[in-house]
């Protein structure tokens, strides 16, 4: 009788938890993306590589070409003057092909060290 109680008591407990473990609170609604098209602060490729430090962390936004493939995610990145090493997430999509000749901005965060590089986490074409 005491393990019927316990187990009803506990599955009382639990049952919220578990209604409620699919949901986060939220709308499952498909959210619409935000898209601001104004003016936004980026930075040259130059300016980030003035500190290659392997601490270094920061946010960067900046406008350019991906000039060349280098392997698996990574790239090659240029804003017309200095050249980086950037590494593309795997969830970017964009709605159609770029080549060498597409300007493009990235935001991302730039990463110093032996090889810096911008880990970037969302594209737009220009």
């Amino acid at each position: 009788m005491k393990k019927t109680i316990i187990a009803i008591t506990a599955a009382l407990i639990l049952s919220p938890t578990i209604a409620l473990a699919g949901n986060d609170g939220h709308n499952n609604h498909k959210q619409a993306q935000f898209n601001y098209t104004g003016p936004v602060s980026t930075i040259t490729v130059a300016e980030l590589l003035k500190d290659t430090s392997m601490f270094t962390e920061k946010n960067a936004i900046v406008d350019g070409k991906i000039i060349r493939h280098i392997r698996k995610d990574k790239y090659l990145f240029s804003d017309g003057t200095t050249e980086i090493q950037i590494e593309l997430d795997d969830d970017i999509s964009l709605p159609s092909a770029i080549n060498e000749t597409t300007k493009v901005r990235l935001f991302g965060e730039y990463e110093g060290g032996k090889v810096p590089e911008i880990e970037v986490d969302r594209m737009q074409i220009l």
